[in-house]
């Protein structure tokens, strides 16, 4: 493609060398870059790009995106833009074709319930026939075809490749997660949302290597809602009119607030052997009775979110509460059928208020017992481990503490460290370091009524030991330990 079409959206300068090259690739990796590529120069957290434009140069890359002069041979075409990142997005979009273009494209923001919620919204999208597309935390789905995530948001060159392979695919829409990293990153610029969601905002991601402030997080949450055309609010948020400043969009609300325009009311929850959701009436610009087979009020906020996305595509009621009834989402909250006599869920939560918040939560299911089963993992904060420790020695009834992702640590010192968080609580606990015995034994020592929490992994299938990733998936220990125990009563 000519350089002329992929600058065709910018404002730059021709440094030097031949003004309308082609261009045979784009990369932001060097070690990618090949004879006729454009290459951005990048400005990372640890590295930065243009000290590698000389190196991308002698692979024969016939374009570097620049913000600033390079020293490369004069025959290397340098365009410099104020803004690598932004050029990035931009020139993107023009190689793969403007495929958002092709797409009704829905972004959610907010700390949490955004994985949910792009899940819920793509069921009864594609319940109803409409084929979509989804981006987000745990994985990329085009089609039949998974692609695991390593960000929330990937680079922008990334997402206009998936965008493209959707179009391509017979997708219709796109939903995906917008991470706050992303907005200030500009790995959506030039994106047009057709719809934007925002969940809600609470202090998280402020840190050296993410967000300066609460107050640049809550800003750059609040750029989606300059590029998209309609925006739905939690009216119940406490910064929800921080996030509306400045916007440009059209504006609803969701929530149990008198005038949101869709109300969830008459909320119950549901609690079965076996079995936790959610039922309310929906009203306002919606009526609808609904039961969300995920429990806790998080999924009143999340299917809320996801009804009024799916009103706006004139989805039928009958899509609507099949689907939401049908909605699973790979380790948040995730059920796994165990016993009649007893629940067990699986969950990501892997910090304190994440904790605090599930645990909470599943409280309000007044459980025979609430069973906690998590590790810390580790080369990071000790402060998390006595955090957790603390949050679920509080709120659970039984602990069970056990290995995570203990990378270059010894298990047994970061349990050590759990306990002393756990210590300033009166909460039992046990510790059982091999992860699998430690469900093992909460299996086993299940009570009727209990509601069993294995926290932290989530959707994760490795754990993590000394650099290395090892095979481990929650759901396939549980199988093999219901198969063991059940040749073990054989035997017996």
């Amino acid at each position: 493609m000519k350089l002329s079409r992929l600058l065709e959206n910018l404002k730059y300068t021709i440094l030097q060398g031949n003004p309308d090259p082609e261009v045979t690739s784009i990369e932001n990796d060097s070690r990618k870059a090949g004879k006729g590529s454009l290459f951005f120069c990048i400005r990372g957290a640890v590295t930065d790009g243009h000290a590698y434009a000389k190196d991308v140069a002698k692979k024969g890359a016939a374009v570097i995106i620049a913000e600033e002069e390079v020293d490369v041979p004069q025959t290397v075409t340098v365009v410099e833009v104020d803004n690598t990142r932004y050029a990035m997005a931009l020139i993107a979009a023009a190689w793969y074709d403007y495929p958002a273009r092709k797409l009704k494209m829905i972004g959610i923001t907010g700390t949490k319930g955004k994985t949910t919620t792009t899940y819920m919204i793509r069921s009864i999208l594609e319940s109803a026939g409409h084929k979509t597309g989804l981006i987000g935390t745990i994985e990329s789905i085009i089609g039949d075809k998974t692609i695991p995530s390593a960000n929330t948001t990937p680079e922008s060159i990334v997402i206009h490749k998936y965008l493209s392979e959707m179009v391509a695919a017979g997708c219709e829409n796109c939903v995906m997660e917008v991470s706050s990293q992303a907005l200030m990153l500009d790995r959506t610029a030039g994106i047009d949302f057709s719809i934007g969601i925002f969940t809600n905002l609470e202090a998280d991601h402020i840190g050296p290597a993410e967000h300066s402030s609460f107050e640049n997080y809550l800003e750059c949450k609040s750029l989606l809602f300059r590029q998209c055309a309609l925006g739905l609010f939690n009216a119940d948020d406490a910064h929800v009119n921080q996030i509306l400043r400045g916007h440009t969009c059209e504006v609803e609300t969701f929530g149990l607030k008198e005038g949101a325009d869709f109300r969830a009311e008459n909320i119950h929850l549901v609690s079965l052997p076996g079995y936790l959701g959610v039922a309310y009436k929906v009203t306002g610009k919606k009526y609808l009775d609904v039961q969300v087979d995920i429990p806790g009020m998080f999924s009143v906020y999340n299917s809320l979110a996801a009804i009024a996305v799916c009103t706006h595509f004139g989805v039928p009621d009958k899509d609507i509460t099949r689907a939401l009834m049908e909605a699973k989402v790979k380790g948040r909250v995730e059920k796994v059928k165990v016993s009649d006599k007893f629940t067990v869920m699986i969950d990501y939560a892997h910090n304190a208020m994440a904790l605090e918040s599930l645990l909470t939560t599943l409280r309000e299911y007044r459980p025979g017992r609430l069973v906690c089963l998590f590790g810390c993992g580790g080369n990071r904060s000790k402060l998390r481990r006595y955090e957790m420790g603390e949050v679920s020695g509080r709120l659970a009834d039984l602990t069970i503490i056990t290995s995570d992702n203990p990378r270059y640590e010894e298990p047994e010192a970061i349990i050590d460290d759990i306990i002393v968080g756990i210590s300033k609580t009166s909460g039992a606990y046990v510790r059982i370091p091999d992860r699998k015995e430690a469900i093992r034994y909460a299996i086993r020592e299940g009570k009727p009524g209990d509601i069993i929490i294995l926290a932290g992994k989530g959707h994760e299938d490795y754990q993590e030991i000394c650099g290395k990733k090892y095979p481990m998936d929650e759901r396939v220990l549980i199988r093999e330990i219901l198969e063991e125990e059940k040749g073990d009563k054989a035997r017996r």
